[in-house]
């Protein structure tokens, strides 16, 4: 399954993906259209052990399974294990040049469609935590 993005097919190029730190998405359970809003970032970072005679963890950053998420939402991973991939439909509603961004576009998209109190989303909780430099790129 792949992502929607203004209604095509995402595929990004290497250049884009290096431009983006994440992006904020919904998910659609075609079965009874309930939605699930969510945030992901392209890129985690992994930490290897030391090397040889060294005491330094080595810290590098790969590339995330962006690709294959659904949400963390334990209720829309087990309805992606009872019914499949090809029943959600999974739509990137904006990228983030920061994770303060992220948080807020992801927060603000959540509380707009009112996720905790319409039974039409599977949200169960809005979670974060935004400072006003995090979202100095919006203004413009």
């Amino acid at each position: 399954m792949t992502w929607i993005y203004r209604g095509e097919t995402y595929e990004p190029t290497e250049e884009e993906l290096k431009e983006w730190v994440g992006f904020v998405y919904i998910i659609t359970d075609k079965s009874n259209n309930k939605k699930y809003v969510g945030k992901k970032t392209f890129w985690s970072k992994k930490t290897l052990p030391p090397l040889k005679g060294k005491t330094r963890k080595r810290r590098s950053v790969i590339e995330s399974d962006w690709k294959k998420y659904y949400g963390s939402s334990d209720m829309v991973k087990q309805l992606l294990l009872e019914h499949g991939e090809s029943n959600f439909y999974r739509e990137i509603l904006y990228f983030c040049k920061s994770k303060g961004e992220m948080g807020y576009l992801e927060a603000k998209e959540q509380f707009d469609r009112n996720v905790l109190l319409d039974e039409e989303y599977y949200n169960g909780i809005i979670n974060c935590r935004v400072h006003r430099s995090h979202v100095q790129s919006l203004k413009r």
